[in-house]
Parts: structure tokens; sequence; C-alpha cells
């Protein structure tokens, strides 16, 4: 029987290159790769995580639709969120939802991204 292993969500950005800057610098992450002259596709990673950046000209999502329904471009499991929370409010980072406990035990918070890419990422509850 096949395993699968990992997802690999695809966020859609304006610029291969500001996108990358802003993982690597504000989120920690780190360029696995950056592909094209000028780059049209990328990928970014921080430990297991991994998000494929894909250049495109105009928005795939209703902005308004996405910010009234955070609706989410990926979700990011981790071991606890609050010390990462720390780290990105220490880096300046904007968030759409400050850290929180959920009713289902977890605590969360959501990053937007410099194209308005809303990613959840999610740890176990206190």
């Amino acid at each position: 029987m096949t395993t699968l292993l990992t997802a690999e969500p695809q966020l859609f950005v304006r610029d291969i290159g500001v996108a990358a800057e802003f993982y690597t610098r504000k989120l920690g992450f780190s360029v696995a790769f950056s592909y094209g002259e000028p780059p049209f596709y990328g990928q970014v990673f921080r430990d297991a995580a991994r998000l494929n950046l894909r250049r495109v000209d105009n928005g795939v999502v209703d902005p308004v639709r996405r910010d009234t329904e955070q609706l989410l471009a990926a979700s990011i499991a981790l071991d606890d969120a609050k010390p990462l929370f720390l780290e990105y409010q220490a880096a300046g980072v904007e968030f759409a939802q400050p850290l929180r406990s959920e009713p289902w035990g977890a605590r969360t918070f959501i990053v937007r991204d410099p194209d308005g890419n809303l990613v959840l990422f999610a740890g176990n509850g206190e």
C-alpha cells in the first residue's frame, strides 16, 4: 500500500523574490529552489514544512472574501504555537489572527504574507 508522505501547498504570489524574502527574513524559512529567469516558481521550507510559490500576474482569490471568510492558503502543524507566535511578533509579522485557543483544543495564529495569503500555524493547546 502506498503511504502519503506530505502535502506542499502552492501559494500564488506576484514576485517570487519578494515572497521568498518575506518567508526567509520574517518567518525563518530557507529557500529550497527558485526556477526561471525571472523566477516563476520556487519553494521555501522550515523544518518539515514546505510551501511552493507560484508567480501570477493577478490575484487568484477575491481579497475581500479571503479576508472576511479567512480563506487559508496553507495550514502548518507544529508542536507549540506560542514560541513561534512570539518569534514572529518580534519580527514585525502581520497577523490576520493573533494567537488564540480554539474550542477543539488547538492554539492557532494566522500570518498574512505580502500577497495576502493567509497561513495558519496550529499547535497543541495548553
